[in-house]
């Protein structure tokens, strides 16, 4: 039996399972059409990874808990997606900017979920999947900034590249960019990505306490400029402390700093 065919029949007795169980060995093996000794071996194999279980020492078998560690992953993503959507409406409605929730995939910032500002000049370009560098966009720096010391050399070995004339390109500069993220709380990329765009990002954290994702607005330059970061900052805050309320993380962090202007109390939904 080749390892793909091994790998079909597995996925088909899990299938098996979700929709009747329990089974016994005997019946997996009638169901797949195979030779009792090789569906046995296939549940022992299941069964070693906790994606099925025996009822009793010798029992017919169950889908296993293994499976429930697995859904967790996607069903964690799902959940900030859809709930990153809610908070990015409402923090749109709010700066009436484009506002956007990235998380960190495969050395790149990736937007999961987009709202766009209705203002007549504004930020028109659709995010959602688009893979951004970490060194050259305010997400990619929250990203870089909470991530592993082993992706951040990574990320700093590699030629850094020039998107516009203010673009990080310098190791060394990146590496004071990343610590000053993390002593203040926020990120900021000032036309280093695109000519004349701004934005800013602040850090969401899941229910363990890790970042998770960055939440971020985009602006024209003129729209956004160095003397408005603070208020869109607070607000930012705001919309990321409700996403991190609906991911299950309720502890004040004693790493974010907070500034004098605070968030707008009860302007994002608590549902």
């Amino acid at each position: 039996m080749s390892e793909v065919q091994s790998v079909d029949r597995a996925a088909q007795i899990l299938h098996l399972l979700r929709v009747e169980s329990p089974l016994s060995v005997s019946e997996i093996s009638r169901r797949l059409a195979v030779h009792r000794s090789t569906a046995s071996r296939l549940m022992a194999t299941l069964e070693s990874h906790d994606l099925v279980e025996q009822e009793g020492q010798r029992g017919a078998y169950r889908l296993g808990f293994g499976l429930l560690r697995l859904a967790s992953a996607v069903s964690a993503r799902v959940d900030l997606s859809r709930d990153a959507q809610v908070c990015c409406d409402a923090a749109a409605a709010l700066l009436n900017e484009t506002v956007n929730v990235a998380i960190l995939d495969a050395g790149y910032a990736v937007t999961i979920t987009q709202t766009v500002g209705q203002r007549m000049v504004g930020v028109a370009r659709q995010y959602v999947g688009q893979r951004v560098p970490l060194h050259a966009t305010s997400t990619g720096k929250v990203l870089l900034a909470h991530s592993p010391s082993t992706e951040q050399r990574r990320v700093m070995a590699a030629p850094l590249e020039t998107f516009t004339a203010a673009t990080i390109s310098s190791p060394e500069m990146l590496a004071a960019e990343l610590n000053a993220v993390r002593q203040r709380g926020w990120a900021s990329a000032v036309a280093e990505w695109e000519e004349g765009i701004n934005a800013l990002a602040v850090p969401v954290r899941g229910p363990q306490g890790a970042v998770v994702a960055a939440f971020s607005t985009t602006a024209p330059a003129f729209r956004l400029p160095e003397s408005a970061f603070a208020e869109h900052v607070a607000l930012l805050r705001e919309a990321a402390e409700q996403l991190e309320h609906r991911l299950g993380f309720l502890a004040e962090d004693p790493h974010r700093p907070r500034d004098a202007a605070g968030g707008a109390a009860g302007a994002f939904p608590e549902d």
